[in-house]
């Protein structure tokens, strides 16, 4: 499945349009992960924990949102759109949403 921020594949034509396609995945932070990233953010670096659930997450999202998308009949989205937000009590948890348009191209 081919998907892209474009609103237009450069070569190809587009025949039908299958409608919104969205995927969301919400996952929790771990107690000793927000522990190592406190450490790491004192004495610098990069936290390779929070950087690993937000991959997770956003390839979760992207997933179900092209899972959705071939059920539809469709063989892309474009128009992709990625939102990263945090939720649940003090932000413990972190909410990512995949959506665009479900599309056949030829």
């Amino acid at each position: 499945m081919l998907v892209t921020t474009t609103n237009t594949i450069d070569g190809r034509r587009i025949s039908a349009y299958k409608g919104l396609v969205a995927g969301e995945a919400i996952l929790g932070a771990n107690l000793f992960r927000d522990l190592f990233a406190s450490i790491r953010d004192i004495v610098g670096g990069r936290s390779g924990a929070y950087e690993k659930v937000l991959n997770d997450a956003r390839e979760t999202a992207i997933a179900e949102m092209t899972d959705k998308a071939s059920a539809l009949g469709a063989n892309a989205v474009i128009g992709v759109d990625i939102d990263y937000e945090t939720v649940g009590q003090n932000g413990s948890m972190l909410m990512v949403t995949a959506a665009g348009t479900a599309v056949v191209v030829e």
